[in-house]
């Protein structure tokens, strides 16, 4: 672990700062963490299938049926692979807030793919883990190459 004045690993939500090291309940973390997304992605799919039978139950008609499971598909659909590349990658800064603030009506509609997503990388590692290592990596590989040139300038004078 890099000294104090170094730079510090960015803590993950539920994780904190184990994930770099792998301590710390990590493994119970994940296991709790997947078991988590899962009966809450369930929960979601009953309360939807509620929400469907009382369409069925108030004969709105086929046609409404149909669109209200394939815009719950489509969501899904989305906010699973959107969350997904948020695991990989951060978000370009760049880019439009107000298309931002127009994807999180998506990604509540779509929930049940965002659970999903999370529950899987689990699997794997901790959600975001990949991104923040190597972000983590090359903080200190830039702290270090800083630090040995403050050193061999010191030496010189």
């Amino acid at each position: 672990m890099s000294d104090e004045s170094g730079p510090q690993p960015e803590p993950i939500r539920f994780y904190g700062t184990t994930w770099l090291n792998h301590d710390g309940g990590y493994g119970l973390r994940r296991a709790g963490t997947c078991i988590g997304a899962l009966a809450a992605a369930a929960a979601g799919a009953l309360v939807l299938r509620f929400g469907y039978e009382g369409l069925a139950i108030a004969k709105v008609g086929g046609l409404v049926n149909t669109m209200v499971v394939v815009a719950f598909a489509v969501c899904s659909a989305l906010a699973f692979r959107r969350t997904w590349e948020r695991f990989g990658r951060r978000p370009d800064p760049a880019a439009d807030p107000h298309a931002e603030r127009s994807m999180q009506s998506l990604m509540m509609i779509g929930f049940i793919g965002a659970l999903l997503a999370y529950a899987l990388r689990t699997l794997k590692e901790a959600p975001g883990e990949e991104l923040h290592r190597r972000e983590y990596k090359e903080a200190v590989a830039r702290y270090e190459r800083r630090t040995e040139r403050k050193g061999k300038g010191r030496r010189k004078r």
